[in-house]
């Protein structure tokens, strides 16, 4: 699976390394391009996942705010309803195109 951000692919990754999570697949954290992503001040926290770090993309040509997200210490409890430690892994936005 590839993410892709006005031509520049930002993460790559096999299917089965990747987590679903509410529609939305989670890519590794090695798996995405170094410098790609600036953290942003942007503050979220999910009820059932946990305090969520924003990041703008950095696709070369500009940067584009708030496109991509991760749970760098997710609940514990939220990994019994994941199945899976999805901690650090990086969700894209709609904009953001991720196809096999």
């Amino acid at each position: 699976m590839k993410a892709v951000l006005a031509g520049t692919v930002i993460a790559e990754a096999d299917e089965k390394d990747l987590i679903e999570i509410e529609g939305n697949w989670y890519f590794p954290p090695a798996s995405v391009a170094p410098g790609a992503l600036v953290e942003s001040p942007t503050p979220y926290t999910c009820p059932w996942k946990g305090v969520c770090q924003y990041y703008s993309i950095d696709d070369g040509q500009g940067v584009h705010k708030d496109l991509a997200w991760s749970y760098p210490n997710p609940y514990p409890s939220a990994f019994d309803r994941v199945g899976k430690d999805f901690s650090g892994y990086v969700a894209f936005a709609p904009g953001v195109d991720v196809t096999p």
